[in-house]
Protein backbone atom coordinates (compact mmCIF):
# COMPACT_ATOMS: atom_id res chain seq x y z
CA UNK A 1 0.00 0.00 0.00
CA UNK A 2 1.59 3.26 -1.31
CA UNK A 3 0.21 7.00 -0.49
CA UNK A 4 0.32 8.77 -3.81
CA UNK A 5 1.47 12.21 -1.76
CA UNK A 6 -0.29 15.27 -4.65
CA UNK A 7 1.22 17.96 -2.10
CA UNK A 8 4.87 16.72 -3.33
CA UNK A 9 3.58 16.49 -7.18
CA UNK A 10 2.63 19.52 -6.80
CA UNK A 11 5.20 21.32 -5.29
CA UNK A 12 7.32 19.79 -8.59
CA UNK A 13 5.36 21.41 -11.22
CA UNK A 14 5.02 24.33 -9.11
CA UNK A 15 9.00 24.75 -9.63
CA UNK A 16 8.53 24.43 -13.35
CA UNK A 17 5.89 27.01 -13.20
CA UNK A 18 8.11 29.19 -11.34
CA UNK A 19 10.62 29.08 -13.97
CA UNK A 20 8.67 28.93 -17.23
CA UNK A 21 7.03 32.60 -15.65
CA UNK A 22 10.59 33.73 -15.27
CA UNK A 23 11.46 32.78 -18.60
CA UNK A 24 8.21 34.52 -20.25
CA UNK A 25 9.40 38.04 -18.50
CA UNK A 26 12.97 37.86 -19.48
CA UNK A 27 12.40 36.69 -22.68
CA UNK A 28 9.16 38.30 -23.69
CA UNK A 29 8.66 40.86 -21.20
CA UNK A 30 5.09 38.90 -20.70
CA UNK A 31 3.11 38.82 -17.18
CA UNK A 32 0.63 35.35 -17.65
CA UNK A 33 -2.84 37.18 -16.35
CA UNK A 34 -5.55 35.44 -14.61
CA UNK A 35 -8.80 36.75 -13.96
CA UNK A 36 -11.09 34.73 -11.61
CA UNK A 37 -15.09 35.77 -11.16
CA UNK A 38 -16.66 34.60 -8.28
CA UNK A 39 -20.09 35.70 -7.36
CA UNK A 40 -21.77 35.34 -3.72
CA UNK A 41 -19.97 34.42 -0.77
CA UNK A 42 -19.72 30.64 -0.98
CA UNK A 43 -17.56 29.43 2.20
CA UNK A 44 -15.89 27.04 0.41
CA UNK A 45 -15.62 28.82 -2.78
CA UNK A 46 -14.05 31.79 -1.12
CA UNK A 47 -11.24 29.09 0.62
CA UNK A 48 -10.41 27.66 -2.55
CA UNK A 49 -10.40 31.49 -4.44
CA UNK A 50 -8.03 32.41 -1.73
CA UNK A 51 -5.63 29.65 -2.50
CA UNK A 52 -5.85 30.74 -5.80
CA UNK A 53 -4.57 33.88 -5.39
CA UNK A 54 -1.83 32.72 -2.75
CA UNK A 55 -0.11 30.22 -5.55
CA UNK A 56 -0.41 33.15 -7.99
CA UNK A 57 1.17 35.74 -6.32
CA UNK A 58 3.36 33.01 -4.89
CA UNK A 59 4.55 31.64 -8.61
CA UNK A 60 4.56 35.73 -10.71
CA UNK A 61 1.57 35.47 -12.11
CA UNK A 62 -1.06 38.78 -11.86
CA UNK A 63 -3.87 37.63 -10.40
CA UNK A 64 -6.93 39.76 -10.62
CA UNK A 65 -10.12 39.26 -8.55
CA UNK A 66 -13.74 40.48 -9.43
CA UNK A 67 -16.12 39.85 -6.81
CA UNK A 68 -20.14 40.16 -7.26
CA UNK A 69 -22.93 40.09 -4.78
CA UNK A 70 -25.10 36.63 -4.63
CA UNK A 71 -27.92 39.01 -6.88
CA UNK A 72 -25.77 39.63 -9.87
CA UNK A 73 -27.22 38.25 -13.29
CA UNK A 74 -26.07 36.73 -15.79
CA UNK A 75 -25.79 39.97 -18.13
CA UNK A 76 -23.62 41.32 -15.60
CA UNK A 77 -20.87 38.42 -15.46
CA UNK A 78 -21.20 38.43 -18.92
CA UNK A 79 -20.29 41.97 -19.33
CA UNK A 80 -17.15 41.51 -17.66
CA UNK A 81 -15.89 38.34 -18.92
CA UNK A 82 -16.41 40.04 -22.64
CA UNK A 83 -14.48 42.95 -21.62
CA UNK A 84 -11.52 40.43 -19.70
CA UNK A 85 -12.17 38.26 -23.24
CA UNK A 86 -10.92 41.51 -25.28
CA UNK A 87 -7.98 42.60 -22.78
CA UNK A 88 -4.66 41.29 -23.95
CA UNK A 89 -3.08 41.11 -20.67
CA UNK A 90 -5.33 38.72 -19.09
CA UNK A 91 -4.34 35.21 -20.83
CA UNK A 92 -6.72 33.10 -18.32
CA UNK A 93 -10.67 33.21 -17.46
CA UNK A 94 -11.49 31.39 -14.53
CA UNK A 95 -15.94 31.77 -13.41
CA UNK A 96 -15.54 30.50 -9.29
CA UNK A 97 -18.54 27.63 -9.29
CA UNK A 98 -20.91 27.36 -8.09
CA UNK A 99 -22.58 30.06 -9.44
CA UNK A 100 -26.18 32.11 -7.12
CA UNK A 101 -29.11 30.47 -8.36
CA UNK A 102 -31.23 31.35 -10.69
CA UNK A 103 -27.89 31.70 -12.77
CA UNK A 104 -28.12 28.69 -15.74
CA UNK A 105 -23.55 28.13 -15.18
CA UNK A 106 -23.62 27.26 -19.32
CA UNK A 107 -24.87 30.51 -19.57
CA UNK A 108 -22.04 32.49 -18.36
CA UNK A 109 -19.26 29.65 -19.33
CA UNK A 110 -20.32 30.14 -22.96
CA UNK A 111 -19.13 33.02 -22.89
CA UNK A 112 -15.94 32.60 -22.15
CA UNK A 113 -13.22 33.06 -25.51
CA UNK A 114 -11.96 29.38 -25.77
CA UNK A 115 -8.74 30.69 -25.71
CA UNK A 116 -8.44 31.65 -22.43
CA UNK A 117 -11.02 29.17 -20.71
CA UNK A 118 -8.51 27.98 -18.45
CA UNK A 119 -11.22 25.11 -16.76
CA UNK A 120 -11.61 24.16 -20.09
CA UNK A 121 -15.05 23.96 -18.92
CA UNK A 122 -16.32 25.75 -22.48
CA UNK A 123 -17.77 23.05 -24.90
CA UNK A 124 -15.60 23.97 -27.56
CA UNK A 125 -11.93 22.71 -25.22
CA UNK A 126 -14.90 19.59 -23.44
CA UNK A 127 -15.30 18.75 -27.21
CA UNK A 128 -11.52 18.53 -28.41
CA UNK A 129 -11.21 16.51 -25.45
CA UNK A 130 -13.01 13.86 -26.42
CA UNK A 131 -11.75 14.17 -29.85
CA UNK A 132 -8.42 13.27 -28.68
CA UNK A 133 -7.05 16.98 -29.12
CA UNK A 134 -7.34 18.59 -26.48
CA UNK A 135 -5.02 21.75 -25.64
CA UNK A 136 -6.02 22.67 -22.34
CA UNK A 137 -7.84 20.06 -19.98
CA UNK A 138 -9.96 20.81 -16.67
CA UNK A 139 -7.56 20.81 -13.68
CA UNK A 140 -8.65 18.39 -11.04
CA UNK A 141 -8.50 15.44 -13.93
CA UNK A 142 -5.00 16.70 -15.40
CA UNK A 143 -3.64 16.89 -11.56
CA UNK A 144 -4.86 13.10 -11.41
CA UNK A 145 -3.44 12.03 -14.93
CA UNK A 146 0.50 14.50 -13.56
CA UNK A 147 0.22 12.18 -10.14
CA UNK A 148 -0.58 8.91 -11.86
CA UNK A 149 2.53 9.97 -14.07
CA UNK A 150 5.17 11.03 -11.11
CA UNK A 151 4.62 7.53 -9.91
CA UNK A 152 4.99 5.68 -13.10
CA UNK A 153 0.99 4.12 -12.81
CA UNK A 154 0.33 3.76 -16.16
CA UNK A 155 -3.68 3.28 -17.17
CA UNK A 156 -3.82 1.66 -20.22
CA UNK A 157 -5.19 -1.60 -20.61
CA UNK A 158 -6.68 -1.20 -17.34
CA UNK A 159 -10.30 -1.12 -15.77
CA UNK A 160 -10.90 2.19 -14.55
CA UNK A 161 -14.02 3.37 -12.93
CA UNK A 162 -15.12 6.84 -12.69
CA UNK A 163 -17.42 7.58 -10.18
CA UNK A 164 -19.20 10.78 -10.36
CA UNK A 165 -20.22 12.07 -13.72
CA UNK A 166 -20.08 16.25 -13.36
CA UNK A 167 -18.74 18.40 -16.34
CA UNK A 168 -15.79 19.36 -13.70
CA UNK A 169 -14.28 16.24 -13.21
CA UNK A 170 -16.12 13.19 -14.20
CA UNK A 171 -16.68 13.52 -17.77
CA UNK A 172 -13.81 14.65 -18.77
CA UNK A 173 -11.82 12.46 -16.58
CA UNK A 174 -13.44 9.46 -18.57
CA UNK A 175 -12.46 10.88 -21.42
CA UNK A 176 -9.28 11.54 -20.54
CA UNK A 177 -8.31 8.40 -19.49
CA UNK A 178 -9.77 6.96 -22.28
CA UNK A 179 -7.59 8.59 -24.24
CA UNK A 180 -5.07 7.08 -22.27
CA UNK A 181 -6.00 3.56 -23.93
CA UNK A 182 -7.61 2.51 -20.46
CA UNK A 183 -11.45 0.91 -20.30
CA UNK A 184 -13.69 3.22 -18.47
CA UNK A 185 -16.75 2.52 -17.08
CA UNK A 186 -18.13 6.37 -16.19
CA UNK A 187 -20.72 5.56 -13.51
CA UNK A 188 -22.64 7.41 -10.58
CA UNK A 189 -24.53 6.93 -7.30
CA UNK A 190 -27.46 5.68 -9.13
CA UNK A 191 -25.50 3.03 -11.31
CA UNK A 192 -27.20 -0.39 -10.53
CA UNK A 193 -24.69 -3.13 -9.34
CA UNK A 194 -22.19 0.06 -8.56
CA UNK A 195 -20.18 -2.52 -6.24
CA UNK A 196 -20.03 -5.03 -8.31
CA UNK A 197 -18.51 -2.97 -11.49
CA UNK A 198 -16.10 -1.61 -8.88
CA UNK A 199 -14.86 -4.79 -7.59
CA UNK A 200 -13.13 -5.43 -11.36
CA UNK A 201 -11.29 -2.04 -11.44
CA UNK A 202 -7.68 -1.90 -11.37
CA UNK A 203 -8.16 2.04 -11.14
CA UNK A 204 -11.17 3.78 -9.00
CA UNK A 205 -11.50 7.97 -9.39
CA UNK A 206 -14.23 8.67 -6.88
CA UNK A 207 -15.69 11.91 -7.61
CA UNK A 208 -19.32 11.71 -6.54
CA UNK A 209 -19.31 14.19 -3.54
CA UNK A 210 -20.53 11.74 -0.76
CA UNK A 211 -18.15 11.31 2.43
CA UNK A 212 -17.04 7.28 2.65
CA UNK A 213 -19.28 6.44 -0.09
CA UNK A 214 -16.72 3.63 -1.78
CA UNK A 215 -16.47 1.18 1.26
CA UNK A 216 -13.54 -1.84 1.87
CA UNK A 217 -16.09 -4.70 0.28
CA UNK A 218 -16.11 -2.18 -2.95
CA UNK A 219 -12.41 -2.28 -3.52
CA UNK A 220 -10.49 -4.80 -5.95
CA UNK A 221 -7.65 -6.29 -3.52
CA UNK A 222 -4.19 -4.19 -5.27
CA UNK A 223 -6.50 -1.36 -7.05
CA UNK A 224 -5.44 2.44 -7.51
CA UNK A 225 -7.83 4.68 -5.85
CA UNK A 226 -8.15 8.12 -6.16
CA UNK A 227 -10.01 10.66 -3.97
CA UNK A 228 -11.82 13.92 -5.64
CA UNK A 229 -13.81 14.43 -2.71
CA UNK A 230 -13.35 17.04 0.24
CA UNK A 231 -16.03 16.86 3.08
CA UNK A 232 -15.53 18.51 6.41
CA UNK A 233 -16.61 16.09 9.33
CA UNK A 234 -17.93 18.34 12.05
CA UNK A 235 -20.82 15.95 13.64
CA UNK A 236 -19.12 13.14 16.11
CA UNK A 237 -21.83 10.15 14.56
CA UNK A 238 -20.26 11.56 11.25
CA UNK A 239 -16.63 10.99 12.64
CA UNK A 240 -17.53 7.90 14.30
CA UNK A 241 -19.13 6.78 10.93
CA UNK A 242 -15.95 7.69 8.33
CA UNK A 243 -12.72 8.72 10.00
CA UNK A 244 -10.13 6.59 11.72
CA UNK A 245 -9.82 6.73 15.54
CA UNK A 246 -6.16 8.19 15.36
CA UNK A 247 -8.02 11.52 14.13
CA UNK A 248 -10.37 11.49 16.91
CA UNK A 249 -7.71 14.24 19.00
CA UNK A 250 -7.49 16.38 15.99
CA UNK A 251 -11.41 16.60 15.36
CA UNK A 252 -11.83 17.00 19.35
CA UNK A 253 -9.17 19.67 19.01
CA UNK A 254 -10.08 21.82 15.54
CA UNK A 255 -14.28 20.24 16.12
CA UNK A 256 -13.61 19.04 12.49
CA UNK A 257 -11.37 16.92 10.11
CA UNK A 258 -11.35 16.46 6.52
CA UNK A 259 -12.38 13.06 4.62
CA UNK A 260 -12.89 12.10 0.78
CA UNK A 261 -15.51 9.76 -1.27
CA UNK A 262 -13.83 6.40 -0.54
CA UNK A 263 -13.79 5.22 2.88
CA UNK A 264 -10.69 4.94 5.04
CA UNK A 265 -10.76 1.38 5.54
CA UNK A 266 -10.58 0.56 1.70
CA UNK A 267 -6.98 2.17 1.24
CA UNK A 268 -5.81 -0.82 3.31
CA UNK A 269 -6.48 -3.21 0.03
CA UNK A 270 -5.53 -0.65 -2.00
CA UNK A 271 -1.77 -1.33 -4.16
CA UNK A 272 -1.67 2.95 -4.46
CA UNK A 273 -4.28 5.79 -3.01
CA UNK A 274 -4.28 9.61 -2.37
CA UNK A 275 -5.10 10.82 0.69
CA UNK A 276 -7.50 13.51 1.71
CA UNK A 277 -6.35 15.88 2.53
CA UNK A 278 -3.06 16.26 0.63
CA UNK A 279 -4.22 14.09 -2.39
CA UNK A 280 -5.89 15.14 -5.55
CA UNK A 281 -6.48 19.21 -3.92
CA UNK A 282 -3.47 20.41 -4.17
CA UNK A 283 -3.30 19.22 -7.79
CA UNK A 284 -6.37 21.29 -8.60
CA UNK A 285 -5.14 24.77 -7.48
CA UNK A 286 -1.41 24.06 -9.04
CA UNK A 287 -3.20 22.49 -12.71
CA UNK A 288 -4.85 26.10 -12.71
CA UNK A 289 -1.59 28.11 -13.00
CA UNK A 290 0.29 25.54 -15.30
CA UNK A 291 -3.20 26.15 -17.58
CA UNK A 292 -2.49 30.22 -16.94
CA UNK A 293 0.71 29.84 -18.68
CA UNK A 294 0.18 27.19 -21.12
CA UNK A 295 -2.61 30.31 -22.24
CA UNK A 296 -0.39 32.41 -22.11
CA UNK A 297 2.17 30.90 -24.39
CA UNK A 298 -0.40 30.06 -27.01
CA UNK A 299 -2.00 34.14 -26.96
CA UNK A 300 1.96 34.90 -27.69
CA UNK A 301 2.64 32.16 -30.26
CA UNK A 302 -0.82 33.35 -32.03
CA UNK A 303 0.01 36.74 -31.84
CA UNK A 304 3.42 35.80 -33.77
CA UNK A 305 1.38 33.69 -36.67
CA UNK A 306 -1.08 37.43 -37.63
CA UNK A 307 2.05 39.27 -37.42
Amino acid sequence: MAVLEGRLVAEKIQEEIRLEIERLKSERGVVPGLAVIMAGDDPASRSYVSSKSRLAEKLGIRSELVKFSAGVTAAEIARVIAERNADPQTHAILVQMPLPRPIDPWQVIDCIDPEKDVDAFHPYNQGLILQNRGRIFPCTPLGILRILDHYSIDPAGMNAVVVGRSFLVGKPMAAMLTNRHATVALCHSRTQGLPAILREAGLVVAALGKPGFITVDMVKPGAVLVDVGIHHIEKEADFEKFCPRSLHDAFKKKGSVITGDIHFQAFAKAAHYTPVPGGVGPLTVTMLMHNTVELCKRAISMANDKR
